[in-house]
């Protein structure tokens, strides 16, 4: 490809040894093979203060925080796993997001979020396999400006999911995975040509 999609791909979890962060780097090695460049990043390499409006009208945007807006910026696509936690999803993930949505002067508002393109995935320990989080992440994407793929991907019983290299033991499951990374690439490839 001469123009690669530009993913960034990230855990909605600060754990070591997420299901999630395995989870992402899978459809991140699809969306590579399909041609894209993929940056991973780990949210626990940048602890945010709570947004606090009070905080950002004092101090600013926080470094970490500008950071991750600023990786945003730079993407086209985003791939995010995302545990959930009773329900819904996680407040780091929740944080970082409205921390990045967070307009500088003379910015459109969701500047980080326009034109963007997502696939969603999750792995949890429950039967469920973290879907019904997808829904709330799917709903504040979709809300963000974020076209969001319908292709998703939920793994259930994830503590017995994935081998010690961090693949899942389900080829099936794990062809899908990487599949899911594989359409955003796609995807975000004729949307820009």
């Amino acid at each position: 490809m001469t123009n690669p999609p530009k993913i960034l791909a990230f855990a909605g979890s600060t754990r070591q040894d997420s299901y999630n962060k395995k989870l992402v780097k899978i459809a991140a090695e699809g969306a590579e093979a399909a041609g894209a460049e993929v940056t991973y990043i780990d949210l626990r390499d940048l602890p945010m203060p709570l947004y606090d409006e009070d905080l950002e009208a004092q101090e600013g945007m926080p470094v970490n925080a500008r950071k991750f807006k600023e990786l945003l910026l730079g993407h086209q696509g985003l791939l995010i796993a995302s545990p959930e936690y009773n329900s819904s999803i996680t407040a780091v993930l929740k944080n970082a997001i409205d921390w990045a949505s967070r307009p500088d002067p003379g910015e459109p508002m969701l500047a980080a979020y326009n034109n963007k393109v997502a696939a969603i995935m999750s792995a949890s320990p429950g039967a469920l396999g973290g879907l019904r989080g997808l829904v709330h992440l799917r709903s504040l994407l979709g809300n963000i400006n974020v076209l969001v793929l319908p292709d998703q991907k939920a793994i259930p019983k994830a503590f017995e999911a994935f081998d010690a290299d961090g693949k899942l033991k389900d080829p099936e499951q794990q062809k899908a995975v990487e599949n899911l990374g594989a359409k955003l690439a796609t995807v975000i490839g004729k949307l820009n040509a």
